[in-house]
């Protein structure tokens, strides 16, 4: 009996370790494809899920979603309810921005309604918004990534936007990111590789140098050691130890 019981018990621990490596699908969003998700910093139980139909939020750590698309849907920006990307204001995170393919919207009320926001955002090619970055310390301050026309920049929490494209010489903008501890250092994906801005986005430099694919779509930065950079490009991830230098 006693051999028994010793022969069971690895089995119900390794049954227990497997749960713990499983992912489980929550009921929900269904909105189509998700292609952002934000985390409000101050309560993790709340969550925002941009969808092709719009911006789902959860207040159960994403047991149970729900739409959250007044000024959205009734807008006539074409595409504003293709969301793209979502920021999240770490000061007052009642204050959210998404980024949309008619613009740039804003909440004042956790996603409750939603206005546009997009003063000096238009361009030739039009809307659409693929990255948002907001400043930490600063958060009035945002970027804005454009599928065409480079980065635009906010210093009045989106009522107003210009252009911030020197030495940028890839308009197609996939994704930002921003060092947190010096925010004036932020990248820019895009379809022509790295780009690296000191000075808050006045002027941009590229930042290639080993980087074999230059179709960049994703970008993530180390909080705790900025310098450490991670690329995702169309088939491989790159890393960068060296702010991009290499």
């Amino acid at each position: 009996m006693l051999l028994v019981i010793f022969l069971i018990l690895p089995m119900s621990l390794m049954s227990s370790e497997a749960d713990a490596e499983t992912w489980q699908q929550t009921n929900g969003p269904y909105g189509g494809p998700i292609s952002s998700i934000a985390l409000d910093p101050s309560n993790p139980q709340v969550l925002y899920a941009g969808t092709e139909g719009g911006v789902f939020k959860s207040v159960d750590g994403g047991s149970n979603w729900s739409a959250v698309n007044n000024g959205l849907e009734s807008t006539s920006h074409t595409y504003s309810t293709y969301i793209n990307s979502i920021a999240v204001d770490p000061s007052t995170t009642q204050t959210l921005y998404a980024g949309t393919g008619g613009g740039v919207f804003k909440s004042v009320n956790g996603g409750a309604s939603w206005s546009a926001v997009n003063s000096g955002l238009s361009s030739m090619w039009g809307n659409n918004v693929n990255s948002l970055v907001l400043d930490p310390s600063t958060p009035q301050t945002l970027y804005a990534g454009k599928q065409y026309g480079g980065v635009f920049k906010s210093v009045d929490g989106g009522s107003n936007w210009s252009a911030v494209n020197s030495g940028l010489s890839s308009s197609y903008v996939n994704s930002l990111v921003l060092d947190p501890s010096t925010p004036q250092t932020l990248y820019a994906g895009t379809t022509g590789g790295v780009f690296k801005s000191v000075n808050g986005g006045s002027s941009w430099s590229a930042v290639n140098s080993g980087l074999t694919n230059s179709y960049v779509n994703s970008l993530v930065l180390d909080p705790s050691t900025p310098q450490t950079l991670y690329a995702g490009t169309q088939g491989s991830v790159f890393k960068s130890v060296n702010g991009g230098s290499n």
